[in-house]
C-alpha cells in the first residue's frame, strides 16, 4: 500500500467536496509525530486542526479509552445515562469562566455544539436573531454555515441559507479595521436590519481560527458584554479551537476580561475522539424543555472517558504554562525569520499562548497578503517532513498547532524545517 495508490482509490470512492490538505495517508502516530503508509516520518504542526493539544495517543487517554471499551461503548444518554457523561459535565462546570452555577450538555462535533448553543439562546430569550463576525468559522451545517463569515469555500452553491443571521466586521488592524468600525457597524445593524430586542445571541471566537488567528480585542468584548446585558442578549464564546490550554488559559475568553453566557467546546476536549459540548449559565441552559436537546451519539461514553483523561493531563502536565512557553519560543523564532532577507517576506506574528500564526506577504515590511506563497510553503514543508496548515481571509496565514506535549527538540526540528520551507527560491 502506498500513497499514490490510495490517492487513486480516494478519487474513485470519495467526492471531491471533502478536500485533504496533504497527498499522504497516515499509518501511525505518537505525540507530535506521524508516519505515513510508506513509512515516512512527519512532525505534526497541525494537530488534526487543533484537536491534539495532548498529542496523538497520549498514554493516559488511551488507557482510559481501553478501560471504557471493556465496559460498554454505547447506550445513548437519552436511553440509559452513564457516569462518565455526568463526571465530565461536573468537571467542565467547575472550569466554566463565569460566576454562578453552570450546566454542560455534550454533543459530537463543533458545529453541533454551536447550533445547539443557538437553540438554547433562542429558547432562553424567545428571540431568533444571531449576530456573528466576518472571517469567523462556526461549522458546516446549514445554520452554522450561515453564521460562518466566509463564502469560499464554505457557502458557495449551498444557498439559500437560514435567515436572521447578521455579520459585523472583525477588527484586524493591518486590514484597516478597528474596534470602532465593528461597533459602528453594530449600531448600523440595529438601526437598519434588526432591533436588539429580536436578537437572541451574539457569537464571537476569542481568537478567530479559520479567519487567521486574530484575537478579539478586550475593548470589543467589553462593549459586546455591555450591549448583551442591556438588551438581554446571550453572549456565546466559540471555544472550539481556542479551548483546553491552547492559548495559555483553559479557555481563550479568559484573556478577554469578560464573562460569556455560553461556551461551545470541541476539538481538543476529546483528545482525538469525537466530542463537543455547550457549557453555560444554569438559568439559560435550563430554558429548553426535556427532549429538546440531545443526539444518538452525543456524549459518547468512550469520548467522555478520553476527555476526563485529557483534563487530567492538562492539569498534571501543566499544559497552560507549557502553551505559554511554546508560544514564547515560536514567536522569538518567527521574529528572527521576519528580519531575514534570505527568507520569504513574513509578518504579523501573533496569537496568545501556543495559538501562533504569521502571514506571508508580497513584500517585506508591507501588509499585502500572499496566499499563493503560503500554499507553496505548506507544500514545501510537507516535502521536508512537516505538516502545516494555512488559513486566513486570503489564505495568507500559516498557523502553528503542534501538540502542547511536544518536546522542545521536536518543536525546534519542526521550526528548522519551516525555515527551509521559507527559503527564497
Amino acid at each position: 500500500m502506498d500513497n499514490s495508490n490510495l490517492l487513486a482509490r480516494r478519487a474513485d470512492a470519495v467526492p471531491q467536496g471533502v478536500a485533504t490538505a496533504t497527498p499522504v495517508f497516515a499509518d501511525r502516530a505518537g505525540n507530535a509525530e506521524i508516519w505515513d503508509v510508506e513509512g515516512r516520518r512527519y512532525i505534526d504542526f497541525a494537530g488534526g486542526i487543533a484537536v491534539l493539544n495532548v498529542g496523538h495517543r497520549h498514554p493516559r487517554v488511551m488507557a482510559a479509552v481501553r478501560d471504557q471499551l471493556d465496559r460498554y461503548t454505547h447506550t445513548a444518554f437519552q436511553v440509559m445515562a452513564y457516569a462518565p457523561y455526568v463526571e465530565l459535565a461536573e468537571r467542565l462546570n467547575a472550569l466554566a469562566p463565569f460566576d454562578g452555577p453552570a450546566r454542560t450538555i455534550l454533543f459530537t462535533t463543533g458545529a453541533e455544539a454551536v447550533e445547539n448553543a443557538v437553540k438554547i439562546a433562542r429558547a432562553a430569550t424567545g428571540r431568533s436573531g444571531v449576530i456573528a463576525f466576518g472571517g469567523g468559522f462556526h461549522g458546516r451545517t446549514m445554520l452554522t454555515m450561515a453564521m460562518t463569515g466566509k463564502v469560499l469555500p464554505y457557502k458557495r452553491s449551498f444557498g439559500p441559507l437560514p435567515g436572521e443571521v447578521y455579520h459585523l466586521p472583525f477588527p484586524i488592524a493591518h486590514y484597516g479595521v478597528g474596534v470602532e468600525d465593528s461597533l459602528r457597524a453594530l449600531n448600523l445593524l440595529f438601526a437598519a436590519d434588526i432591533e436588539p430586542s429580536r436578537v437572541a445571541a451574539m457569537i464571537v471566537e476569542p481568537v478567530q481560527g479559520e479567519g487567521g488567528f486574530h484575537t478579539a480585542p478586550p475593548a470589543l468584548l467589553a462593549v459586546l458584554r455591555r450591549i448583551c446585558d442591556e438588551h438581554g442578549i446571550v453572549l456565546i464564546a466559540d471555544e472550539v479551537q481556542t479551548g483546553f490550554a491552547r492559548t495559555g488559559r483553559m479557555f481563550g475568553i479568559e484573556h478577554g476580561g469578560i464573562e460569556p453566557d455560553l461556551l461551545t467546546v470541541a476539538k481538543s476536549l476529546g483528545g482525538g475522539f469525537p466530542l463537543s459540548g455547550v457549557i453555560g449559565r444554569a438559568g439559560i441552559m435550563d430554558a429548553v424543555q426535556p427532549g429538546g436537546l440531545g443526539g444518538t451519539y452525543a456524549g459518547s461514553p468512550v469520548a467522555c472517558a478520553a476527555a476526563l483523561a485529557v483534563l487530567d493531563v492538562i492539569e498534571e502536565e501543566k499544559l497552560c504554562a507549557r502553551a505559554d512557553a511554546i508560544g514564547e519560543r515560536l514567536r522569538a523564532t518567527l521574529g528572527r525569520f521576519a528580519r531575514r532577507n534570505d527568507l520569504l517576506p513574513i509578518g504579523h506574528v501573533r496569537g496568545p499562548g501556543a495559538m501562533v500564526a504569521f502571514d506571508l506577504l508580497t513584500e517585506r515590511g508591507g501588509d499585502a497578503p500572499d496566499g499563493a506563497a503560503a500554499k507553496r510553503v505548506t507544500a514545501r514543508a510537507l516535502e521536508l517532513g512537516l505538516v502545516l496548515l494555512s488559513c486566513g481571509i486570503h489564505g495568507e496565514t500559516i498557523r502553528l498547532l503542534m501538540p502542547l506535549t511536544a518536546s522542545d527538540a521536536i518543536i525546534d526540528e519542526g521550526m528548522d524545517i519551516l525555515e527551509q520551507a521559507l527559503t527564497s527560491l
